[in-house]
């Protein structure tokens, strides 16, 4: 497997102003933001809604510039084009004309990447399969589902076997299976020594396949780095799932323990510091009710996002939007 040192992109200080509509004022979405992926690596970049991912994607794709800062691609900057070839962009909603069918548009993109006419109609074949078209591989786009279009935009940005692939929001529009299909793709692409960056908010995902991840909120990185290396360790917590816990108990229980509480139905699910486990335990027993399951709880990446989320709320960060 090829070294992951080497970097392969590089954003330094990226700073991006909108101005909203004429005669407003200019509107920050990036603030300062800098970050890198290593080669052969799966990167995750991941935000809510607004973040800011869509516009630091435009701009590595050299689709807009930024005010402030710079971004190398493979040692060059976004704007020059000798490196383009090596390239694999997937948009987040690709439009293909809907007259032709999944072999001819690949078949097209791949005259424009420049493979030669004695590899098209192998490659084309080949990507097909791999995204699990070659069934409808001579079928209108148009009769095509959103989902088997997302197909599409992936082996496009595949046909001309690039070295690095950007993804934005891949799993947009499968269903669980073909999400775990393009899973194994994006791995496969790993394998074979490719690096990729991934655009997306299901952080199941990013969480499974990615090897390093950098959260942006508001225009700015709140983490970077590998996943686990930003989970908190220092809290350990157990998920108790209770029935028939009288309310006056549960109120005693929030005084005397550090937990907190959430009703589901006639059930109540408590989450339990490590320490309070067995007290809380007990006094539930103790007035009757029914332990129904009692689950070792594992910070995740979705509990990082939330709390990046949540600190990004301030005053001081108002400004922010996807573009």
């Amino acid at each position: 497997m090829t070294d992951r040192g080497n970097e392969i992109v590089r954003v330094q200080g990226i700073v991006k102003d909108f101005r909203p509509g004429f005669g407003l004022r200019r509107k920050r979405v990036l603030h300062g933001v800098t970050f890198d992926v290593k080669d052969n690596e799966i990167f995750g970049f991941v935000g809510p809604n607004g973040a800011g991912k869509t516009t630091t994607l435009k701009i590595l794709m050299g689709l807009i510039r930024p005010n402030e800062g710079r971004a190398r691609i493979l040692g060059s900057d976004v704007f020059e084009s000798e490196f383009r070839h090596q390239i694999g962009f997937l948009p987040e909603n690709p439009y293909f004309y809907p007259f032709l069918t999944a072999r001819e548009i690949l078949d097209f993109y791949a005259r424009l990447s420049g493979v030669s006419a004695s590899d098209r109609a192998k490659r084309v074949d080949r990507l097909l399969g791999v995204v699990h078209l070659g069934h409808a591989m001579d079928a209108r786009l148009r009769t095509f589902s959103k989902g088997m279009l997302q197909r599409v935009g992936i082996a496009q940005a595949l046909i001309h076997d690039p070295k690095v692939v950007f993804l934005d929001e891949p799993m947009s529009g499968l269903d669980p299976l073909g999400r775990m299909e393009i899973r194994d793709l994006i791995l496969s692409l790993r394998a074979e020594g490719k690096t990729v960056f991934m655009n997306t908010h299901i952080l199941s995902d990013v969480e499974s396949i990615c090897d390093r991840v950098a959260i942006i909120v508001k225009g700015r990185i709140r983490h970077q780095g590998q996943i686990e290396d930003f989970l908190p360790t220092d809290r350990r917590e157990t998920d108790l799932l209770v029935s028939s816990l009288p309310p006056e108990t549960a109120d005693d229980l929030a005084e005397r323990f550090d937990l907190e509480m959430r009703g589901l139905g006639e059930r109540l699910e408590l989450r339990v510091a490590e320490k309070d486990v067995n007290g809380v335990l007990e006094a539930v027993i103790r007035v009757g009710a029914e332990v129904v399951s009692a689950t070792p709880h594992r910070s995740s990446l979705e509990d990082v996002f939330l709390d990046a989320v949540r600190a990004g709320d301030e005053p001081s960060d108002a400004q922010g939007g996807d573009h």
